[in-house]
């Protein structure tokens, strides 16, 4: 026992990069939590042969483990790439073997405690915990899923079916609540009420639910849905203080609100609720916001006959490349005007799974730039981890490399680095421009760059100034894996998407061919809703590429 606690030891201190790890961002490194919690099960199994006669309920908690972890590690990112699995892994972890401790604190002869404990220490977070949360939620926004269909798990494309239950439910719903999130609380709230109702099996009272839920549909304004679930809880629980407050608080606002229309006067009292309880989504800070959701769920592509007929299939061979000639690629247009392009069999699945396996160790938080600082800094608007490769980490990347710069005819010599992304629970990037901009020039007249009138970055510091190598002139896109659902790229100005296609790649230019921004080419990865999806791309910027394209005639060629 002693030899294989220090194994367990060795192997944690030899993982010591997942503490604080941020697993919700990655499902590539979540994998690793799979073999873990099936370690974690191995322990408890081994401390439950010693102390059976005394602890029954934690044999029936291990075996139950053992099921399940039997099935995730057969296949972890196929069992992961179902929302709601990833979700329920981080949820135990964090939570449920927390309180399986308490348990076993109970007889503190036991080795099963030394082992949790060190393991504990690379366990995912709270923050992991609320992320994961919220990216369910995120899901069940874009794409219109209610969360009967969430609890349920009824998800296109996934592999494996997996449920939440009246106690999952109410966790979504708190951390909606924790985080002044009163339109996702009724949402989840109403769910947990649903399944408890039904008679579902729940440690939570129907109680605590009506507590959340009522003070969440007053935050909406619902005032007199707020009453009768208060009344509700009260029927329930008599003595319950703060429901007897908040009923006698409610009341005398009604009761204002009843006089103020006796006197012909306008109510005070918010009207956000729909009939049936349903209530109105809260406006954000994503202008777009609707376009982009719409064009994720596959909706409102402007993809007219008119511009399909000037889309066409060619061979490509960059320009007469002699790298080219004899093996020249697939090219197909995405889209006319910006012009963007696929390429086929960009990446065998042996050089993907090579770039993966170097990126994975190496994997941290994407970052996005302050637009006004210019730091470097994580934002919920971008939910993926991602790595930077040099050709000298492995031969294929300098092959990859090459092969970026054969087919597109620009140099990588003043490139970035191949960046590699995994994108995790509900996975994504909203709307962003891969350059960046100058001070906006009113004068600058081109289809599409209405979105640059109200996102002026005239404090924007140059971007890429400390790299001397200009602007990002370029961008090319490799997708290394296909996502069973969702995970699109999209450009909201224009109303494209594009879906990955495991081995492909897109190119377009970002900069047109003065170096002013084309603000058309704004952007976004949409959430992955089943999968796991992983990217790598390569900037190119202006230095080096002056005579590889040089300017047009006017200001937007």
């Amino acid at each position: 026992m002693k030899s294989w606690i220090l194994s367990l030891l060795l192997t944690c201190i030899s993982c010591t990069w997942h503490t604080q790890a941020e697993f919700f961002t990655s499902i590539g490194q979540m994998t690793d939590l799979i073999y873990a919690e099936k370690d974690l099960v191995q322990s408890l199994k081994e401390y439950i042969q010693a102390e059976e006669s005394k602890l029954s309920k934690i044999k029936s908690w291990a075996e139950k483990m053992d099921a399940l972890t039997m099935k995730s590690a057969s296949d972890p990112e196929g069992y992961l790439a179902h929302p709601v699995n990833a979700y329920k892994l981080v949820k135990r972890l964090n939570t449920d073997w927390l309180e399986l401790e308490n348990l076993v604190l109970q007889d503190s002869t036991s080795g099963f405690i030394a082992n949790l404990t060190v393991q504990r220490q690379f366990f995912p977070t709270e923050e992991d915990e609320t992320g994961a949360a919220k990216a369910l939620m995120r899901l069940q926004d874009t794409y219109r899923l209610d969360p009967e269909t969430m609890s349920k798990g009824k998800l296109p494309g996934t592999k494996y079916r997996s449920s939440l239950t009246v106690d999952d439910c109410f966790g979504m719903g708190k951390t909606a609540y924790n985080e002044g999130d009163y339109y996702h609380t009724v949402l989840w709230m109403q769910q947990t009420l649903k399944q408890h109702d039904e008679g579902e099996d729940a440690t939570i009272t129907k109680v605590e639910i009506l507590d959340y839920l009522s003070y969440a549909v007053f935050q909406l304004g619902d005032l007199h849905r707020a009453v009768e679930l208060t009344r509700r809880l009260i029927s329930l629980d008599s003595a319950h203080e703060r429901a007897g407050s908040n009923l006698r608080y409610f009341e005398k606002l009604l009761e204002k609100e009843r006089v103020a229309k006796l006197l012909n006067k306008t109510s005070t009292i918010r009207e956000s609720a729909i009939q049936g309880g349903v209530y109105e989504r809260p406006a954000d800070y994503l202008p777009e916001r609707d376009t982009y959701e719409a064009l994720c769920r596959g909706e409102g592509v402007k993809m007219t006959p008119r511009r399909q007929k000037r889309l066409f299939c060619r061979y490509h061979n960059g320009n007469r490349n002699p790298h080219l000639l004899i093996a020249p690629f697939k090219e197909e247009d995405e889209w006319d005007s910006p012009h963007i392009v696929r390429y086929y069999d960009v990446m065998s699945d042996e050089e993907i799974e090579k770039i993966k396996e170097l990126a994975k160790p190496k994997l941290a938080r994407a970052t996005v730039r302050d637009p006004k600082t210019g730091v470097l800094t994580v934002a919920n608007y971008r939910v993926s981890k991602s790595s930077w490769l040099e050709e000298h980490d492995d031969p294929v990347v300098a092959r990859v490399n090459h092969r970026m710069q054969h087919i597109t005819g620009l140099t990588v010599k003043t490139a970035e680095l191949l960046q590699v992304a995994n994108y995790g629970m509900g996975g994504q990037y909203e709307p962003h421009f891969d350059f960046s901009r100058r001070p906006f020039d009113s004068t600058l007249k081109t289809e599409g760059n209405r979105l640059a009138t109200f996102l002026n970055y005239k404090d924007e510091p140059d971007a890429f100034k400390r790299l001397g190598t200009g602007n990002r002139v370029a961008t090319f896109l490799n997708y290394m894996s296909d996502v069973e659902a969702g995970g699109a790229t999209v450009f909201p100005d224009f109303g494209a998407a594009i879906w990955p296609q495991k081995g492909t790649a897109v190119f377009w230019y970002n900069l047109f061919r003065s170096g002013e921004g084309d603000y058309r080419t704004r952007h976004a990865a949409c959430p992955v809703l089943v999968g796991c999806k992983w990217v790598s791309n390569k900037w190119f910027h202006e230095r080096g590429n002056e005579f590889l394209r040089p300017c047009g005639s006017t200001e937007v060629d």
